[in-house]
């Protein structure tokens, strides 16, 4: 032990004695106001401080703004019935944020249906945006509910009433009975920047009122999850990508910037596991806001429409398989290539040809699909656009007035809408063959059944035969739309699904 001791003790003596020099060195220069270089390492330094490291004044900002937040930001649960085989609304979050149990989807979906009623087959999140109950949220949130249950940050519970929604923005508009309550304001999207600092705010896998940091990483982005997922007619995806962590259960939650304003609902993430990998999808303010204030006014989503059919010239794949296809030599690049036009199309009207190059709309850079998505989305028929083109390298520009898919340049209410439009599907009469194997001697066939619409919510998706509405055998869509049109009031619908079992579930006509 001594010797021990012995051995230790130089290096003891050599640590006092550089600590005694330590403090002297700095006692000789904190008094020494002639040495500048010195003085970044002194408290008397004025006004200094390192840079980007100014955590108080960042921590402050983050703060006031998780204060606005949280309070207007709910949760949303999703009730559905589960004695049909519609995929559960959680099925939907594993596609907006892939399968986190590899492969378990159809176990954990067995064990949903098997559940009790008074369990919710998913839950999300939404964003007050009045202050008498007007909540904004995610369509896949509140897809195929049957009751859709709202708890604020502060417990208490409300039934919502569904306003409307649109696929394909993935937006909705919810509706519960309050006054008083607190929101948010609708921020300028187009005014962020890449880089700067933001807030999502929602209640993942569980967790009420969580807020997390992080910064705008990309403007614009359009990851095609949408189109993919093969609800959205018509998608627009022009997201806020963002790499504050977001997870299942934050979807419709709130992107807001330091002052508390809403700048987009938080909607997906590119995910290998499910969960957060860093990149977040945001639908911008702008777009979103448009989408509820059609809901609102007009009780559908005014969409104008070009009336072109083009090429993304900034996806060098889509430019390399297109090439293949039609034995073309396009580059790739930047911009939108025209390759058609659809029936009734205002772009062709108004002199654009095949081979045009969209640059611009109003001005605004169009440098991909998503920006002449968002562009031309967030505008309704009968709008005029002024569209900047290349044609043979030189510039040129058209005033487009924008149409419905109809051709039409007028916006429409729910009273305009065809019966097959109010209840979202299209029938077809069954083929004898489909009668013989179902043994049938009547229905017709559902197609193009539209996410949200009432026929997607009481169960039936495409192929499924309809029998009978309102107790009455129906064999074309001519017949649909007799018993239907002017009519108010429930509706019941006997309907067989792929297995051949027979259902009757009725809706609300709209």
């Amino acid at each position: 032990m001594k010797s021990t001791l012995k051995k230790l003790l130089p290096f003891a003596v050599v640590g006092v004695i550089s600590g005694a020099t330590t403090v002297g060195t700095l006692q000789y220069f904190n008094h020494d106001s002639n040495s500048p270089d010195q003085s970044y390492f002194t408290k008397s330094a004025p006004n200094v401080s390192f840079a980007g490291m100014n955590s108080a004044a960042v921590g402050d900002d983050f703060v006031k703004a998780a204060k606005t937040t949280v309070p207007a930001v709910v949760t949303i649960k999703n009730y559905q019935s589960r004695s049909g085989n519609r995929a559960s609304e959680q099925d939907l979050f594993d596609f907006f944020f892939g399968d986190p149990f590899g492969g378990r989807g159809q176990q954990r979906q067995r064990q949903q249906q098997q559940a009790p009623d008074n369990m919710p087959s998913g839950m999300g999140s939404g964003v007050i945006i009045s202050p008498d109950g007007y909540i904004i949220s995610n369509n896949h949130v509140v897809a195929g509910a049957n009751k859709l249950e709202v708890v604020l940050s502060n417990k208490k519970s409300y039934i919502a009433t569904l306003v409307g929604t649109d696929p394909n923005t993935d937006i909705s508009l919810l509706k519960i009975e309050e006054k008083g309550l607190p929101y948010l304001n609708f921020a300028n999207s187009d005014n962020i920047e890449v880089g700067q600092w933001v807030l999502a705010v929602g209640n993942p896998l569980g967790l009420n009122s969580t807020v997390t940091a992080g910064i705008v990483s990309a403007k614009g982005r359009g990851i095609g999850i949408l189109s993919s997922q093969g609800k959205a007619a018509n998608p627009i995806e022009s997201f806020i990508q963002t790499d504050a962590a977001i997870n299942p259960g934050n979807s419709g939650g709130a992107l807001v910037n330091t002052n508390g304003d809403l700048i987009g609902i938080n909607s997906a993430i590119q995910s290998t596991t499910g969960y957060y990998q860093g990149y977040g999808f945001a639908v911008p303010s702008n777009l979103a806001r448009k989408i509820i204030e059609d809901i609102k006014k007009f009780g559908i989503v005014q969409r104008g429409f070009l009336g072109v059919q083009s090429l993304d010239l900034s996806n060098d794949m889509q430019v390399a398989a297109y090439n293949r296809e039609k034995k073309t030599n396009i580059k790739a690049g930047s911009g939108v290539y025209v390759t058609g036009f659809g029936d009734n199309s205002g772009a062709e009207d108004a002199g654009l040809k095949s081979g045009d190059i969209i640059t611009k709309i109003d001005n605004t850079a169009v440098t991909d699909f998503a920006d002449l998505s968002v562009a031309i989305g967030s505008k309704r028929p009968g709008d005029k656009v002024a569209v900047t083109y290349l044609r043979n390298g030189k510039e040129n520009t058209a005033t487009v007035t924008l149409r419905d898919q109809k051709g039409g340049t007028s916006t429409r209410t729910k009273a305009d809408l065809s019966v097959t439009e109010k209840i979202g599907a299209e029938f077809e009469p069954l083929s004898d063959r489909i009668k013989t194997n179902f043994g049938l001697s009547s229905g017709v066939t559902a197609k193009n059944v539209s996410e949200g619409g009432e026929i997607a919510k009481i169960g039936i998706v495409d192929e499924y035969i309809i029998m009978e509405i309102n107790g009455k055998p129906v064999n074309s869509q001519k017949d649909v739309e007799k018993i239907l049109d002017k009519y108010s009031g429930n509706v019941s619908v006997k309907f067989v699904d792929g297995y051949g079992q027979i259902y009757t579930r009725g809706f609300k006509m709209p």
